[in-house]
């Protein structure tokens, strides 16, 4: 599952809303709906995405917190590592062999990291 399908999926829940009604409302099928939900399809496009949004009646803060889900929920990820330093290449490798068996609180650590990481070189710019 996805980012974007995990917050999808709970928004609906917490409605009360079926996946087939909410697919009919929003002219999609329900295997689409499913799929999307699951992260067994690509990321949505910005005009799905829109659609949810109202769908769901969200603004502001909501609103754009699905955008950004969205923008980070392709389940089929590519990392170029083409003139990075060797340790670049050797950590997407890393990764990509062992995130099925990351645990959820290992995610967590290392998602942590690599945001302070981040944060850290913005701040110092």
């Amino acid at each position: 599952m996805t980012p974007f399908g995990a917050k999808v999926r709970r928004l609906r829940k917490a409605q009360g809303v079926t996946l087939t009604k909410m697919a009919e409302a929003l002219g999609v099928s329900g295997a689409y709906l499913s799929a999307l939900e699951h992260g067994h399809r690509g990321r949505p496009n910005w005009s799905m995405v829109q659609r949810i949004i109202a769908y769901f009646n969200v603004i502001w803060d909501e609103a754009e917190e699905l955008e950004r889900l969205a923008r980070i929920s392709d389940p089929r990820v590519t990392v170029n590592t083409a003139g990075l330093h060797p340790r670049a290449t050797e950590l997407a490798n890393e990764l990509a062999q062992s995130i099925g068996s990351l645990e959820e609180d290992d995610l967590d650590l290392l998602l942590r990291d690599l945001k302070s990481a981040n944060q850290q070189k913005v701040e110092a710019m």
